[in-house]
Protein backbone atom coordinates (compact mmCIF):
# COMPACT_ATOMS: atom_id res chain seq x y z
CA UNK A 1 0.00 0.00 0.00
CA UNK A 2 0.89 3.73 -0.58
CA UNK A 3 0.94 5.68 1.90
CA UNK A 4 -0.26 9.14 1.29
CA UNK A 5 1.51 12.61 3.15
CA UNK A 6 -0.81 15.45 2.38
CA UNK A 7 1.36 18.51 3.08
CA UNK A 8 -1.26 21.42 3.76
CA UNK A 9 1.95 24.05 3.55
CA UNK A 10 2.67 24.20 7.16
CA UNK A 11 6.53 24.63 5.89
CA UNK A 12 5.53 27.62 3.63
CA UNK A 13 3.99 29.19 6.43
CA UNK A 14 6.52 28.45 8.82
CA UNK A 15 9.29 29.94 6.35
CA UNK A 16 7.15 33.13 5.76
CA UNK A 17 6.85 33.45 9.38
CA UNK A 18 10.49 33.58 9.80
CA UNK A 19 11.39 35.61 7.11
CA UNK A 20 8.93 37.93 8.11
CA UNK A 21 10.86 37.92 11.90
CA UNK A 22 14.10 38.17 10.50
CA UNK A 23 13.51 41.28 8.78
CA UNK A 24 11.90 43.13 11.40
CA UNK A 25 14.95 42.16 13.50
CA UNK A 26 17.18 43.52 10.99
CA UNK A 27 15.19 46.47 10.22
CA UNK A 28 15.11 47.28 13.92
CA UNK A 29 19.14 47.24 14.33
CA UNK A 30 19.79 49.29 11.38
CA UNK A 31 16.99 51.98 12.97
CA UNK A 32 19.26 51.82 16.18
CA UNK A 33 22.17 52.40 14.24
CA UNK A 34 20.66 55.62 11.78
CA UNK A 35 20.03 56.99 15.28
CA UNK A 36 23.46 56.56 16.82
CA UNK A 37 24.84 57.99 13.92
CA UNK A 38 22.51 61.30 14.18
CA UNK A 39 23.23 61.25 18.04
CA UNK A 40 27.15 61.37 17.12
CA UNK A 41 26.56 63.53 14.56
CA UNK A 42 24.98 66.06 16.53
CA UNK A 43 27.81 65.63 19.35
CA UNK A 44 30.51 66.47 16.76
CA UNK A 45 28.60 69.21 15.71
CA UNK A 46 28.32 70.57 19.38
CA UNK A 47 31.93 69.98 20.36
CA UNK A 48 33.03 72.44 16.78
CA UNK A 49 30.89 75.34 18.43
CA UNK A 50 32.28 74.77 21.70
CA UNK A 51 36.14 74.90 19.86
CA UNK A 52 34.66 77.71 17.80
CA UNK A 53 33.64 79.79 21.16
CA UNK A 54 36.66 78.50 22.99
CA UNK A 55 38.49 80.15 20.16
CA UNK A 56 36.85 83.35 20.62
CA UNK A 57 37.60 83.66 24.18
CA UNK A 58 41.56 82.88 23.52
CA UNK A 59 41.05 85.74 20.93
CA UNK A 60 39.84 88.12 23.39
CA UNK A 61 42.70 87.18 25.74
CA UNK A 62 45.50 87.86 22.99
CA UNK A 63 44.49 91.06 22.85
CA UNK A 64 43.65 91.89 26.35
CA UNK A 65 47.34 91.03 27.25
CA UNK A 66 48.54 93.18 24.22
CA UNK A 67 46.03 96.27 25.89
CA UNK A 68 44.59 95.33 29.10
CA UNK A 69 41.80 98.15 28.59
CA UNK A 70 40.99 96.33 25.22
CA UNK A 71 36.96 96.18 25.11
CA UNK A 72 36.21 96.61 21.54
CA UNK A 73 34.96 92.64 21.49
CA UNK A 74 34.12 90.91 17.85
CA UNK A 75 31.48 90.36 15.91
CA UNK A 76 30.73 87.39 13.93
CA UNK A 77 34.66 87.21 13.07
CA UNK A 78 35.05 83.99 11.04
CA UNK A 79 36.59 80.94 12.23
CA UNK A 80 35.93 77.18 11.51
CA UNK A 81 33.61 77.51 8.31
CA UNK A 82 31.78 79.51 11.85
CA UNK A 83 31.94 82.19 13.59
CA UNK A 84 31.91 83.75 17.02
CA UNK A 85 31.34 86.74 18.39
CA UNK A 86 33.15 87.91 22.08
CA UNK A 87 31.71 90.50 24.15
CA UNK A 88 33.29 92.75 27.24
CA UNK A 89 31.31 93.25 30.56
CA UNK A 90 32.22 94.99 33.04
CA UNK A 91 35.94 97.19 33.57
CA UNK A 92 39.32 96.58 34.37
CA UNK A 93 40.58 94.43 36.54
CA UNK A 94 37.45 92.32 36.59
CA UNK A 95 36.13 91.94 33.12
CA UNK A 96 33.65 89.47 31.89
CA UNK A 97 34.57 88.21 28.52
CA UNK A 98 31.91 86.29 26.83
CA UNK A 99 32.02 84.27 23.76
CA UNK A 100 29.33 82.96 21.70
CA UNK A 101 29.70 80.69 18.44
CA UNK A 102 27.59 79.39 15.53
CA UNK A 103 28.68 76.46 13.98
CA UNK A 104 28.84 75.89 10.06
CA UNK A 105 26.35 73.46 11.08
CA UNK A 106 23.89 75.88 12.77
CA UNK A 107 24.71 74.79 16.38
CA UNK A 108 25.24 77.25 19.16
CA UNK A 109 27.58 77.57 22.23
CA UNK A 110 28.64 79.92 24.60
CA UNK A 111 31.84 80.70 26.86
CA UNK A 112 31.61 83.33 29.26
CA UNK A 113 34.78 83.99 31.79
CA UNK A 114 35.16 85.89 35.01
CA UNK A 115 38.95 87.28 34.74
CA UNK A 116 41.13 89.41 36.88
CA UNK A 117 44.09 91.03 34.43
CA UNK A 118 47.51 91.52 36.35
CA UNK A 119 48.80 95.24 36.77
CA UNK A 120 51.99 95.11 35.08
CA UNK A 121 53.36 93.64 31.38
CA UNK A 122 53.27 91.21 30.34
CA UNK A 123 49.58 91.20 31.75
CA UNK A 124 48.59 87.89 33.23
CA UNK A 125 45.13 86.90 32.99
CA UNK A 126 43.69 84.65 35.70
CA UNK A 127 40.23 83.21 34.76
CA UNK A 128 38.56 82.82 38.18
CA UNK A 129 34.94 81.46 36.89
CA UNK A 130 34.47 79.82 33.43
CA UNK A 131 30.86 79.15 32.59
CA UNK A 132 29.99 77.08 29.52
CA UNK A 133 26.63 77.17 27.80
CA UNK A 134 24.83 79.01 30.57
Amino acid sequence: MKNKRRNNGSVFLLTIFLILMLSALVIGMLQIDTEEIQIMRNQIFAVEAMATAEAGLNDAFYEIRNDPNWSAGFSNKSFNNGTYTVTVEGANPDPNIISTATSSHGYQARVKAEITIGSTSPYIIIVDRLRINE
